[in-house]
């Protein structure tokens, strides 16, 4: 109960501070451009580090899991700016402006091979670094990419973005809503790329525990349920800040099918999940400061 409670909060407090944060950033986009953005993020990111105790905390016990050592003041620091970092790239990548950006592209072929048979995938990703960036990568392709998002907690935030992006508000795919589950079966069967951040849920979702760097956590089961019912190939992605304006996509096959057998299904679930959490864990360890949940992740008893 603590961890959805910390779920809804943080989905408040991203509706409060993010949102006025990247409504900002819009403005600096439209008249100022990118390096000062960049300069006036420094203000920026001490003002959420000064007023988000909350935040710090949450931060600062993953910090010192990721990082195998006590977490630092400047640690926090840093991960509070690349959280500001990738706020105010997104606003290029949603508005098409991405000259001066790098985006460096591993493993496509986990997505060429999908494309290019015809077929449909679903991408796992998480609050890594920014699922936007797909977005910016997916402009050259030939494949739309559908996000499945929970929007009934960041309407303002969502209205921002789709100033910047029109098409965003069709593209989207709501969870929760009585057709989410046609419009998926709809886009892969159109051969398209249906997204989800599995690694945070809205409150009230089916969680299972698995351990997450070194101690039992929660994850939905929604993305991989859905998975599974839709019978689709599974992409692992991420796309994380590696420096200011370059960006690591990182795509990784995960499964060809997933199957939840009757009479094993709780069981298989867990062991898929424990998979996604283990590639999680292991892209956390590689880029540290690029997780962006900002909320008491683990159990309270793992502490």
């Amino acid at each position: 109960m603590a961890a959805a409670g910390g779920r809804m909060n943080w989905a408040r407090q991203r509706e409060r501070g993010p949102a006025r944060l990247l409504g900002g950033m819009i403005w600096l986009t439209r008249h100022l451009g990118w390096h000062v953005g960049q300069m006036l993020l420094y203000p920026i990111t001490l003002w959420f580090y000064a007023s988000s105790a909350a935040a710090r905390a949450a931060s600062r016990e993953y910090l010192t899991r990721v990082l195998n050592h006590p977490a630092r003041e400047r640690d926090v620091l840093r991960h509070f700016f690349t959280f500001a970092c990738v706020i105010l790239d997104r606003v290029f990548f949603l508005s098409g402006r991405i000259k001066g950006f790098e985006l460096h592209v591993r493993g496509l072929e986990a997505i060429t091979e999908v494309v290019n048979a015809g077929r449909g995938c679903i991408l796992l990703g998480a609050h890594l670094g920014s699922f936007d960036v797909l977005r910016a990568f997916g402009r050259k392709a030939p494949v739309r990419v559908r996000p499945v998002m929970f929007r009934r907690n960041s309407g303002h935030l969502t209205r921002l973005l789709e100033t910047l992006d029109p098409e965003l508000a069709h593209d989207v795919i709501e969870i929760g809503a009585p057709e989410g589950m046609l419009r998926v079966h709809e886009c892969l069967a159109r051969g398209e790329i249906v997204g989800f951040l599995a690694d945070r849920a809205p409150a009230g979702e089916r969680m299972v525990s698995t351990q997450f760097l070194g101690a039992e956590a929660e994850f939905p089961a929604g993305p991989l349920v859905l998975a599974a019912v839709a019978g689709a190939p599974v992409v692992l992605f991420y796309g994380v800040r590696a420096a200011p304006r370059r960006y690591i996509i990182h795509f990784e096959r995960f499964a060809e099918r997933i199957v939840l057998p009757r009479g094993r299904r709780e069981a298989e679930l867990g062991v898929w999940i424990d998979a996604y959490s283990k590639s999680l864990a292991a892209a956390c360890r590689a880029h540290p400061f690029n997780w962006f949940n900002f909320y008491p992740f683990w159990k309270a008893r793992a502490r």
